[in-house]
């Protein structure tokens, strides 16, 4: 039988009796379909994992829908069409099997486009008189994981019936006799995440939580904040301080109300947004870490809906670390790495120093970031913070140059040696912390004496070798850490851990040692991003985030435009 299809503008034509025809390529090629090969030149067909929820009345996930509930569920599967050229004759004694592997029915089904009833791991298709095409839709069930690398193929036979009834079967007994088979091998698209420092969109600012618009309306940047009042007070300024952010970065406000977060600030710990994408559809998926605190139930309660998908991942037996929170899960901008490109970017996580026997983010988090193949993530040494998340000490922002963007590393050294030079200019009885009511204030000549407010940048070496940066490709953000035992924590606002948007960064105000009426450390690192083209807007996060050992970065969460780059052109 001929093996090979023909595609062009994603629609293929089976070249021969019976085969099927599916999507791939957007360029003129002709490609084996038994098989799936990455880059620009590759093949196959692409499948997505149907984990939104297009009807308000289902209770869970469309992907566990055994009926449709909704003509725009289609849109969320990948259409085949099985292609049976030939005599009618033939049909008369011969029949068409579709078949879903039974180790694959629990990651696939088949739907008939004819009826759409429920889906079926083994269909006998029945020929219409003079039909040359019949449609299915093929719905995905499953992301791929550790014991999963997201292929599935399956195959079409024309059956005997006359030898199979000769031997004395019935029709129950697939796939009989088969005198001809054809395949067809579908990947699916990974979940990943496009968190790297992309442009906002159109403003539009609300003071409750609606569910976030499909995909593709004029809003498609968030910001989310929420509201919450403790034991440690409102944060309402801060709320309102953000607005004026987000208005300036031309970008849309959510805030989660009381009632939805459960007095949880940490909404960057709760969730992190992602995306799919199929070549006929994209949508964007919100990835629910295993925290669950107060803000648990939030993403699949509020965001989780129609072309808007949910996936998590649960750890067995033994409850969270810090680690699994997704303030410690960050992606970096596209970069090339020893002649290696990874366009989509490469994911970043912290965890415990090689053999320490640490803490780490839980292995199944874990295998499931690596799983998706086109992220390679990194893990960089973060258990030395209390907290322990790579948000920390490390931002990217964008740049109009040729590389496209800085990586920020809140680095000791450049503070000290900012606060030796202001020492040196006669300012060493400045202080830090002055402005604020409650804090013990510390001059620049004590910081300096304190052995206590000393760390060393152990990850910078390995983000420089992982994501093939130079020197000039960071940017050192003068930040001191306190040690408490055998850990560290921000000595004053941890000023990488910011909000990005755009050109536009909410930056944790320092409250540094004032000289000359402005604030020594906010001048520093105005002379360090300014020259780049980026607005950096100070934000008094103090009392309602710094206290609490946390910042900016971890009490907002922020959805991006996707990347342009087609992950299946990627060269593994």
């Amino acid at each position: 039988m001929e093996e090979m299809a023909k595609v062009r503008r994603g629609i293929a034509v089976k070249t021969e009796m019976m085969g099927f025809v599916v999507a791939r390529c957007e360029s003129p090629l002709v490609l084996p379909q038994k098989s799936w090969r990455w880059g620009p030149e590759g093949y196959g067909a692409v499948l997505l994992v149907n984990c939104d929820r297009d009807s308000l009345r289902s209770k869970g996930l469309d992907l566990t829908n055994t009926q449709l509930t909704s003509l725009d569920d289609l849109q969320d599967m990948s259409p085949m069409v099985l292609s049976c050229d030939g005599p009618d004759e033939l049909f008369d004694n011969h029949k068409l099997i579709l078949n879903v592997p039974l180790s694959d029915s629990k990651r696939v089904g088949v739907f008939c486009a004819r009826g759409v009833g429920p889906p079926a791991s083994v269909l006998r298709v029945e020929r219409q008189l003079a039909e040359r095409k019949i449609g299915f839709y093929v719905e995905g069930f499953t992301f791929p994981d550790a014991d999963f690398l997201g292929l599935v193929s399956l195959s079409v036979s024309l059956v005997d019936t006359k030898v199979h009834r000769a031997l004395g079967a019935g029709m129950g007994t697939l796939p009989g006799c088969p005198s001809s088979t054809d395949t067809v091998t579908f990947v699916w698209p990974p979940d990943h995440d496009p968190q790297h420092p992309g442009p906002p969109g159109a403003v539009c600012v609300q003071v409750n939580c609606e569910k976030l618009e499909k995909t593709g309306t004029t809003c498609p940047h968030y910001l989310l904040n929420q509201h919450v009042v403790d034991l440690h007070g409102s944060n309402e300024k801060f709320l309102k301080d953000m607005s004026d952010l987000a208005l300036k970065a031309n970008c849309k406000l959510i805030i989660c109300p009381r009632i939805e977060n459960r007095n949880d600030r940490w909404i960057q710990d709760e969730m992190e947004f992602g995306y799919i994408e199929a070549p006929h559809k994209s949508f964007p998926v919100v990835f629910d870490s295993p925290r669950n605190r107060g803000l648990k139930d939030f993403p699949y309660k509020r965001i989780l809906g129609p072309d808007f998908g949910y996936v998590t991942r649960e750890i067995p037996f033994v409850g969270a670390s810090g680690l699994d929170s997704f303030g410690n899960l960050d992606v970096s901008p596209p970069v090339t790495v020893d002649g290696k490109e990874y366009p989509l970017g490469r994911i970043l996580i912290g965890s415990s120093f090689p053999k320490s026997g640490g803490r780490r983010m839980a292995k199944v988090v874990r295998d499931f970031l690596k799983a998706q193949q086109v992220q390679a993530p990194v893990e960089l040494y973060s258990d030395w913070l209390s907290v322990g998340h790579v948000d920390e000490f490390l931002s990217f922002v964008p740049t109009s140059d040729q590389k496209g963007f800085r990586l920020l590393l809140a680095s000791p050294s450049a503070c000290l040696k900012l606060f030796q030079e202001k020492k040196e200019e006669g300012y060493g009885e400045a202080a830090q912390f002055d402005g604020l009511k409650h804090q013990v204030k510390r001059s620049i000549n004590e910081m300096l004496a304190d052995r206590r407010l000393r760390s060393n940048n152990l990850h910078a070496q390995v983000l420089k070798r992982e994501l093939g940066l130079t020197e000039r490709d960071i940017v050192d953000i003068p930040q001191l850490f306190s040690l408490t035992g055998s850990y560290a924590k921000a000595f004053f606002p941890d000023m990488v851990n910011m909000v990005v948007l755009g050109k536009y960064l909410g930056i944790p105000k320092p409250f540094g040692p004032i000289i000359n009426g402005r604030c020594c450390l906010e001048e520093k690192v105005r002379s360090l991003l300014e020259p780049l083209g980026l607005h950096c807007i100070f934000i008094d996060d103090y009392l309602s985030y710094h206290e609490l050992l946390g910042e900016i970065h971890c009490g907002t969460n922020v959805r991006r435009k996707p990347f342009p780059f087609k992950w299946w052109h990627m060269v593994l």
